[in-house]
């Protein structure tokens, strides 16, 4: 996918540290367990997905919100020294920097506690100030980490100004279609595409009702990802099933963001949409090979290797 034009990314979204601790199994209710390691890491859905974009050659600008505190600083350097443009990254004075605390079993599976404080401050305002590179941008990408009203503003801007709408609907909540009709690619996994759809997504027929529903909706292309079983991608033209690649799993926190970075860059390169998303497939695979989600997010090199490795 080399030598195509630079993808000009902006996220709008929320800013964690990760506070990660590995554990042979989650504790049960009154339980105390002895862990087997601890890490800090920057994360939060939007930052993952702005680092994720920019390792894959994006050109990248974050809109958020930040503490004014030691872990807003650590978000903030981290952004920075993968070349995100923080312009748009306020300070508040009033919350701290979001954090999540994660626990990450043997297997790779991980249970998350978010606790979202400046994340949930970020305003129409906030917006608006970033109303230059939202107008630039040739994707915008969203979560539902922040407020719904904030997500709906860049929308509207970056929609009017030409821009593909990507939106991750994690953590799944109730949306309005004022939202869902400015989505080009809406990438839900199989909990968040039952949640929003009310359709249970057990099986491959049950997962494309769904989508079908979201598409309803007024959402372009539902890109539905099916963890190991890979991913389902569902619009007008029909169904276009994405093999997944074969990888050991060792943490499977930030996999989706790798993805949803992945596929914003190679949409904003000009790549078709089945194209995009085996790219996007790739990108998430690697991340469940490392621990942490910072960390896990690969860089251009690797994804290029795994993706070239097979058919697409």
């Amino acid at each position: 996918m080399g030598g195509q034009r630079p993808a000009r990314v902006v996220v709008v979204g929320s800013c964690n540290v990760d506070l990660v601790f590995g554990a042979p199994r989650r504790p049960g209710p009154g339980e105390t367990l002895t862990g087997a390691s601890f890490a800090v890491f920057p994360g939060g859905k939007g930052a993952n997905q702005a680092l994720a974009a920019a390792r894959l050659g994006g050109l990248v600008s974050m809109v958020g919100r930040i503490g004014a505190d030691a872990f807003g600083q650590t978000v903030r350097a981290t952004l920075e020294g993968d070349g995100v443009s923080v312009q748009y990254l306020a300070v508040d004075p009033h919350h701290g920097t979001g954090v999540a605390g994660i626990v990450v079993e043997p297997d790779g599976t991980n249970s998350i506690i978010v606790v979202p404080q400046a994340n949930m401050a970020l305003g129409v305002a906030d917006v608006e100030r970033a109303t230059p590179a939202l107008k630039g941008a040739g994707v915008l990408m969203l979560q539902l980490e922040t407020p719904t009203t904030a997500s709906l503003a860049a929308a509207r801007i970056a929609k009017g100004a030409g821009a593909s709408v990507l939106l991750n609907p994690a953590p799944a909540c109730d949306l309005p279609d004022a939202l869902l009709g400015l989505v080009d690619v809406l990438t839900p996994n199989e909990t968040e595409a039952h949640q929003l759809s009310g359709i249970e997504t057990t099986t491959e027929g049950q997962a494309i009702r769904a989508a079908q529903v979201l598409l309803a909706r007024g959402v372009g292309t539902v890109l539905l990802t099916l963890g190991a079983r890979g991913a389902l991608l569902v619009g007008p033209s029909g169904v276009h099933r994405i093999v997944p690649f074969a990888v050991q799993a060792v943490d499977t926190t930030a996999a989706g963001d790798a993805f949803c970075g992945a596929l914003a860059v190679a949409l904003g390169e000009g790549r078709t949409l089945p194209e995009a998303a085996r790219f996007a497939s790739a990108a998430g695979a690697l991340a469940v090979t490392e621990l942490g989600a910072g960390p896990s997010l690969p860089r251009r090199s690797v994804v290029e290797r795994l993706f070239g490795s097979a058919a697409s």
